[in-house]
Formats: structure tokens, C-alpha cells, sequence
């Protein structure tokens, strides 16, 4: 069952919301899996790193990725997902793999919150070192990748909707896939 939209990108690329307007306009469901991680640790994001550490995240967010059960459904998922292969391996079996591309600045100028934000990153880096390390990760698992630079929400959904719709309507042999 291919029938799914799952989101990747960095913090800030808009993939919660920007994401519930895109499954809105689908007529599908919206999941984000953060919120699921939030459930499952009974704790925020951010707390869950601070106490328990990043390989303890990345290890819950693999199970509870590479868990999914999902049907018509747009899964925002969270940044760091591109470093569990399980999880990634499962997704990409739930359906299309868009790649929410947004440029470091612009990353920069929408993360306000950075210390409550819930990020894996190591000790010492910056969020420009970061950006530069998972975006080789991005482009590898994604199917379609959606410049979303623009400040406009729905304009950004619109657009995700139509450069979906015109990837899922081409020959299978596309250079897109």
C-alpha cells in the first residue's frame, strides 16, 4: 500500500505545517510522528534528548517510524529520521518520499526556538554544519524534492500538491523516481 505522503526535511522546513494544509487539500490524513514520540515518552522532544540522550531518540524514533500502519495519510516525520534505516527502509514501502528542500538561511531565520526544538545534533556543531550533513541524506531517500522557500504557507502546499500530482502521473520510468 503505496498510497502515502511521507515528509522529510530539516527542523524548519515546514513539514508540520506546511503538511497539514498539503493532506487538507489531498483529502488525506495528517500524522506527525513527533507528537507520537511525545506520546510514547510522555515527555517533549527536547526533554526526551536532554535526559536520555540522542542514540536514545534516534532509537525510538526508528521503532516507532518503522512501526507506521498507515492509509491515506500525509506523515510529517521528524528531521532526524533520515538516520534510521529501518525506519526509512519501511516509509519508503508506505508510499512517496517528498523531500521538503529549504536553504540553510532560510532554516536559520525560521528556527526561533533551537534549545526547546527537540534537535539531534552532536555537541560543537552548528545548525549550517548540520543542514550540510543531512542534506546528502535527504536527496538519497527521497522519490520528489519540493523547494519550499517561500514565507507563504498555502503557497507552499500548493505547490507540494502539484508537484505531486504531476510525479504520481508520470511514466514510470521518469528520471523524477
Amino acid at each position: 500500500m503505496k498510497n502515502n505522503i511521507i515528509l522529510i526535511g530539516m527542523p524548519g522546513s515546514g513539514k508540520s505545517t506546511t503538511g497539514v494544509l498539503f493532506a487538507k487539500a489531498m483529502n488525506y490524513r495528517f500524522l506527525d510522528v513527533d507528537f507520537l514520540i511525545q506520546e510514547h515518552e510522555g515527555k517533549r522532544l527536547y526533554e526526551v534528548i536532554e535526559e536520555k540522550g540522542n542514540d536514545y531518540f534516534l532509537q525510538i524514533e526508528d521503532k516507532i517510524n518503522a512501526g507506521l500502519n498507515v492509509d491515506r495519510t500525509v506523515v510529517a516525520t521528524g528531521g532526524s529520521v533520515i538516520y534510521c534505516e529501518n525506519a526509512m527502509k519501511h516509509l519508503k514501502t508506505l508510499g512517496t518520499v517528498i523531500y521538503l528542500k529549504v536553504p540553510e538561511e532560510e532554516i536559520e531565520r525560521r528556527i526561533t526556538n533551537f534549545s526547546t526544538r527537540g534537535i539531534i545534533i552532536k555537541s560543537g556543531d552548528s545548525l549550517k554544519d548540520l543542514y550540510n550533513e543531512r542534506i546528502p541524506l535527504y536527496e538519497k531517500y527521497a522519490d520528489l524534492t519540493v523547494l519550499c522557500n517561500e514565507k507563504e504557507l498555502q503557497y507552499n502546499a500548493d505547490k507540494m500538491m502539484n508537484e505531486y500530482i504531476k510525479f504520481i502521473q508520470a511514466p514510470s520510468d521518469s528520471s523524477n523516481r
